[in-house]
Formats: C-alpha cells, structure tokens, sequence
C-alpha cells in the first residue's frame, strides 16, 4: 500500500496473505477475502490494482490464480473502489524501464522509489510495483484531463 501526491509516492504498508497450503481451495479463497477485508478496512485506500493473470505452464495453477484474483477483485470491489488491472511487462516498463525486467530489478526499483521501505518479500515487492504503475497511470489521467479540458 502506498501512498500518491502527485508524483510524491510513500509507503503505507506491504505484506503478505497467506493461507493453509493443504487446506481446502474454498477455505483459502475465504481466507484471502477475511485478510484483505481487514486490511482494507484498516487502511482505507481510495483504490487499488491487480496484476493481470498470465498463463503458467500449470493449467491448474493458472485457474487458481484467476479465482484468487477473482476474490481480490470482489472483495475491493465491495469497498467500492475501482481496480485497476495491469500486464505483468507494462508493471516491469513502469517500475523499471523494460517489460523484460528481472524480479530482483522489480525488488531494486521499488526500493528506490520507496525510501526506507522493508519489503516482506517478493510477493510484496509486486503487489507494491503494481501500487507504483497504478499511481503513475492514475497521475498520467488527471494531467491528461487538465491538458484537454
């Protein structure tokens, strides 16, 4: 979770969800929705994004992932905020330069844009690059707006 003036970003929080590994999908799913319920309500942000699913070389895991995202997605929108979604190599080129960029180049750049930042892995370093490219993109919008109107 960060926070956006402008082109000002600061880190609120970051961490991660984690869940039973052998329990059942639809106990996980719950648990996914009561954590990030919680921290939503915590923090109150005006927003929030998601990575776009990619295809793993695992169906299986793809379709997990989707139904993840899937309760991410409802849960936030239940806040009533919009989600933004964003392309894995659009988050890299935001944060880092390149869509080809390297996770430990993600990890490097969110560091840098977040002065003092401790990350609680790299599941963490993602969520708040996907932060990052929301606020850019967000920012871009609004002084878009200015320009046309």
């Amino acid at each position: 979770m960060i926070a956006a003036d402008g082109n000002r970003l600061s880190h609120i929080a970051n961490g991660q969800v984690k869940t039973e590994t052998h329990a059942p999908l639809a106990e996980r799913l719950v648990a996914l929705h009561d954590q990030l319920t919680d921290v939503l309500l915590r923090h109150r942000p005006d927003g929030a994004a998601v990575e776009e699913v990619f295809v793993n070389a695992n169906p299986q895991s793809t379709l997990k992932l989707g139904q993840a995202r899937g309760v991410v997605m409802l849960t936030v929108a239940r806040q009533g905020m919009a989600v933004g979604e964003y392309a894995a190599r659009l988050i890299k080129k935001a944060v880092v330069g390149t869509g080809a960029a390297e996770k430990a180049q993600v990890h490097a750049m969110v560091s840098r844009l977040l002065p003092g930042v401790k990350i609680a892995g790299a599941d963490a370093a993602d969520a708040l690059a996907v932060a990052i490219t929301h606020a850019h993109h967000l920012a871009s919008a609004k002084a878009l707006k200015r320009i046309i109107a």
